[in-house]
């Protein structure tokens, strides 16, 4: 049984399985195995062949679950892509104490520079789909808050965090450089009126099969409000040609771009301040630090 009082739990197949019958008799029968990348904010399982299991891994993550059963069948029915598809909701529990959610399987591969045929018309397709969540009406939308870690938010809810960073990395980073990206984007704010956001635009939640963009998944951060921590995936994975055909593709102006640039540069720096990162890891946030100064 699970220590309900720890901050993680270490979500077992047994102890999902032990939940699915309990609550959900009538998908028992079913096979249980985790998925090849469960994520950080949740334990995923595969429950069959055609739905999936998703635990919230610490308290700050549980709001994420019924936000979710609630608004992305709504925004299902406007995007030009498939995403995540709530089928049922889970209750808390005396194995496990918050509420978690059974989805319906989405086909497809963690999104990779290797598996994409044309990173040009991926990155147009993601801006495509990024344009169309934006006009969705967000009227009684949830706003950003603690339940997405403030994505839609103001970047200033993160500056002195940012500023602490880079004095802290002071002598592994060009940190004049730095500070002077931070300083432009920090400046701008959004004027418009709030709109959708995804809240993690990231490789790993988007799917591509056949070589080409096919979903949009785990929706934990989305909310309401500023657009800008959506473009952050310009620097962190799209490069060249193909960050420039999103930008030309989005519908955005330029304060957004540059606060953009500040999502990810704020995440790379706090990433990459971490006592415990790994070579490899510390390698890929440098790499996006110089694409936020360079590219």
């Amino acid at each position: 049984m699970a220590n309900v009082h720890t901050d993680k739990l270490d979500m077992q197949v047994y102890l999902a399985g032990k939940l699915v019958a309990a609550q959900f008799p009538q998908w028992a029968h079913l096979p249980i195995k985790p998925v090849a990348l469960s994520g950080w904010d949740n334990r995923t399982f595969h429950l069959g062949e055609g739905m999936s299991l998703r635990f919230p891994s610490a308290a700050a993550y549980t709001a994420q679950v019924e936000k979710e059963q609630q608004w992305l069948p709504k925004l299902a029915q406007h995007l030009p892509l498939p995403i995540s598809a709530p089928v049922a909701m889970g209750q808390p529990s005396d194995d496990y104490p918050w509420h978690w959610s059974v989805y319906k399987w989405l086909e497809g591969e963690n999104a990779s520079v290797e598996g994409i045929t044309d990173l040009k018309q991926f990155a147009v397709s993601l801006a495509e789909f990024l344009n169309a969540l934006q006009k969705i009406d967000t009227a009684d939308g949830p706003e950003y808050g603690a339940h997405n870690f403030y994505r839609g938010g103001p970047l200033s809810h993160y500056d002195e965090e940012t500023r602490r960073t880079i004095k802290a990395l002071d002598g592994k980073i060009d940190t004049a450089a730095v500070t002077a990206v931070w300083d432009a984007a920090v400046k701008t704010t959004w004027k418009g009126w709030p709109v959708w956001v995804h809240g993690d635009v990231s490789a790993g939640n988007l799917l591509i099969k056949d070589g080409k963009l096919s979903a949009v998944i785990d929706f934990g951060c989305s909310g309401t409000g500023d657009p800008a921590c959506d473009l952050a995936i310009a620097w962190t994975f799209l490069g060249g040609e193909s960050r420039e055909a999103f930008r030309a593709t989005l519908l955005t102006d330029e304060s957004t771009w540059l606060r953009g640039r500040g999502w990810a540069l704020w995440k790379a720096l706090i990433t990459l301040a971490k006592p415990d990162i790994a070579l490899p890891e510390a390698e890929k946030q440098r790499h996006i630090i110089d694409q936020v100064l360079h590219g």
